[in-house]
């Protein structure tokens, strides 16, 4: 096993593996008691949220009876990622992520109780879920990058890569439990059980975040407060080309290929006919491919700029190729590969973001990652909600992982000539 360090001093060396890790190593990073807590509480968390997500997007199809209101309230939960991302991330540089945490859950405990409530009385409305929808986004905000740079605290350098790999493992088990559930729920007694299930599941993160051993945290250093701070990051980021390019990348499919939700619904709404059960299910066969994807990029020698560019031709042209599929077989089979190839490319977009950046300023770089990829998916529900509406459900498949191939060639040739195809 030889190490190479990035070009910048100041940034974490990333590991290149003269041959691919053992299996035993998969799951190393559990061998931490602290990560293991996190780890199992969020497993629970987030096959809630997937619940709560599924339900939500199918209650506001039912509501509102548009593919473009689904897409809207996607817009609201992920704009305020846009506005105040890189706010959230400079809150993450200069305060312990771990009480962050505690906060955001706190609130999350809250906003799914008051959706649970509301459906239960069957007084919910669309301008309800429109409401609590940007509320979310707002905890977003700092939740989703403190959450990147807590791993971090969590395991410490050395075990970082195998925990973001599993850290992807336990989001998409999560991923392919949940729509199942809430499917089933959806159509035995209706969505607010799921939004109250995740309201419980939120307050046993909380729980376990109090519980962590607090002398075993790998402390990243804290921001000062100083002018210039959020120029400060940016600036980190575009000096960057292993940065900078990954986030072009990352800024496309989340616009174009990241907005499943909206494509799969109006598959199982008008395509097949499959209804609330058929929409679960076709995110939970995303997940099983996610799932398997995560767990094989913990045998990755190594990350580069052309592993992220590789991956992102192979995630748009399956996607590309679902949308041309004639039957729902066929259609529900590419959506496995679909999961496998997305995790490859989000597993590896983040760890070379990650591991390509200082921790004094990690937060607010990990939160303008946040902010391409909830952002992007702002700007691309609505934007994909009324291409379907228009132009129907296959077309829009096509030309979500249609663009990402076009742009994957062109960066790739970018980089060819400058070299930087291998970056860092």
């Amino acid at each position: 096993m030889t190490a190479i360090a990035a070009p910048s001093p100041a940034t974490e060396p990333i590991t290149v593996l003269s041959a691919p890790p053992p299996w035993k190593h998969t799951l190393l990073s559990l061998g931490v008691r602290n990560y293991r807590i996190f780890a199992g509480t969020s497993l629970v968390a987030l096959t809630a949220l997937w619940m709560q997500r599924i339900a939500q997007d199918w209650l506001v199809l039912q509501l509102s009876g548009s593919v473009v209101a689904v897409g809207i309230t996607t817009a609201l939960q992920f704009a305020p990622m846009l506005v105040l991302g890189l706010v959230g991330g400079l809150i993450v540089d200069r305060y312990p992520k771990r009480t962050l945490l505690i906060i955001t859950q706190s609130a999350s405990v809250l906003t799914s109780g008051v959706l649970a409530v509301l459906a239960l009385t069957g007084t919910i409305e669309v301008w309800h879920v429109y409401l609590v929808a940007v509320v979310l986004g707002l905890i977003t905000v700092v939740d989703n990058p403190a959450r990147q740079v807590f791993t971090n605290e969590l395991v410490g350098p050395s075990l970082l890569r195998n925990a973001i790999s599993l850290n992807s493992s336990t989001f998409q088990l999560g991923a392919l439990v949940g729509p199942a559930l809430s499917g089933a729920l959806l159509v035995a007694v209706g969505a607010g059980w799921a939004f109250g299930i995740n309201a419980i599941a939120c307050a046993l993160v909380v729980v376990a975040l109090t519980r962590l051993n607090t002398a075993e945290l790998h402390r990243a250093p804290r921001a000062a407060r100083a002018k210039g701070q959020l120029r400060e990051g940016i600036r980190y980021a575009v000096r960057k080309p292993a940065i900078l390019w990954t986030l072009v990348l990352l800024a496309v499919l989340a616009v174009f290929a990241q907005n499943l939700p909206v494509l799969l619904a109006a598959y199982a709404d008008t395509v097949f006919g499959t209804g609330a059960g058929g929409y679960g299910v076709f995110n939970s066969l995303v997940a099983v491919g996610a799932l398997t994807g995560a767990l094989l990029s913990t045998r990755r020698r190594s990350v580069s700029l052309r592993t992220v560019v590789v991956a992102t031709a192979a995630y748009g042209a399956l996607q590309a190729i679902a949308g041309l599929l004639p039957g729902q077989l066929a259609f529900s089979a590419s959506l496995v590969l679909v999961g496998f190839s997305w995790l490859l490319f989000i597993t590896a977009a983040n760890t070379l973001v990650q591991m390509s950046t200082n921790m004094g300023v990690r937060g607010r770089v990990m939160a303008l990652y946040m902010l391409v990829l909830l952002g992007g998916q702002a700007i691309g529900g609505p934007l994909m909600g009324a291409f379907v509406e228009h132009a129907g459900a296959q077309l829009g498949m096509v030309v979500s992982g249609g663009v990402p191939v076009l742009v994957a060639g062109v960066v790739a040739a970018v980089l060819w000539r400058r070299g930087l195809l291998r970056a860092p």
